[in-house]
């Protein structure tokens, strides 16, 4: 006999069908669009390797290998050997370092600049063990403290327009101010900043840099004060540990607002919980139709209140005392 699925678990497989299709179409696009780039660049790296023997006949084939593996190994560490390997500062001053720790830590890893050493690579596995649970915890312990006036932000909407929009429309409202100031501040002006400081990137490069950084993808294809010629180049490279930080911390703030909108909160349908919520409102559905209109209103009344989208705003002493974290 074959056993019933449950309904969560029916949404999870086609959830997961969707995801796998996503994946597909996702390297489908990726491969026609940089699969050209590539082999054009494949043909223009073998016409210039061609021509560099052919003018330097005295060099032979493995000797070049040999020497562009050793160019290749290097700038793959961090190493650049353009301008005789000089450098305005080496990557492993304190600011520099500073950086690598940061990026470590939140999980963006560029992987530009690694340790090379094999105590440096067992430090680093200590310090990321014990570091990364330590910035979780220290960045949900921020981000507790910005939802206090985030909280009230969202109690004023809810007083001056409680009585004309339903709650779920209000939080709408509250969730998207956040998030154009968080645009507007933590992509847009770094972005511009990024496009003035940096002499290779132009606006799209450095909003695509932010994008990668405050989503911890950390791809490395770009990274700011890289350029041989950068000067201060550790205190740049400080001041772009403070903007990953900040960034990090608004996106958390972002995440936590959203999950605070229960009509947004779609991952609850794929849920276990999911399931018994289903069945005990088919039970209290059940319930009404021999308990009468009572019963019913009292169910709605506690949807209402679950949802916050069918019903006006009424501030609480309790809502306020929330928001002021008393």
């Amino acid at each position: 006999m074959m056993m019933k699925l449950r309904k969560s678990t029916i949404r999870l497989l086609a959830l997961s069908l969707f995801y796998l299709l996503y994946l597909v179409i996702g390297a489908s696009v990726f491969s026609a669009i940089e699969g050209p780039q590539e082999r054009e660049l494949i043909k223009s790296v073998k016409n210039l390797r061609s021509k560099f023997l052919t003018d330097n006949t005295c060099l032979t084939d493995d000797k070049l290998e040999k020497f562009i593996e050793s160019i290749v190994s290097a700038t793959n560490r961090g190493v650049s050997a353009t301008k005789n390997v000089t450098m305005s500062e080496p990557n492993w001053t304190f600011g520099q370092s500073i950086f690598f720790a940061g990026t470590l830590l939140t999980t963006i890893g560029y992987g530009r600049v690694a340790p090379l050493s094999e105590a440096g690579k067992g430090f680093c596995l200590l310090y990321a063990m014990i570091g990364i649970p330590l910035t979780l915890i220290f960045f949900t312990a921020i981000v507790e403290r910005m939802m206090i006036p985030t909280k009230m932000f969202l109690y004023f909407l809810f007083r001056k327009l409680g009585h004309l929009y339903r709650v779920f429309h209000i939080q709408l409202l509250h969730f998207f101010i956040l998030m154009v100031a968080a645009i507007v501040f933590i992509f847009i002006v770094p972005a511009s900043i990024y496009s003035a400081l940096e002499p290779n990137w132009d606006f799209l490069d450095s909003f695509y840099y932010c994008f990668i950084s405050m989503t911890t993808i950390g791809l490395g294809d770009y990274i700011p004060g890289d350029n041989p010629d950068q000067k201060a180049r550790a205190v740049y490279k400080l001041g772009t540990t403070v903007y990953l930080f900040m960034g990090l911390l608004v996106m958390m703030l972002l995440l936590a607002v959203l999950y605070d909108i229960p009509e947004l909160n779609l991952g609850f349908h794929f849920y276990l919980k999911s399931d018994e919520e289903e069945e005990e409102w088919a039970r209290l559905r059940s319930g009404t139709e021999s308990s009468g209109p009572k019963y019913t209103k009292q169910r709605d009344d506690d949807t209402h209140k679950q949802t916050g989208g069918s019903q006006m705003y009424q501030p609480t002493q309790d809502d306020v005392a929330a928001a002021t974290g008393n």
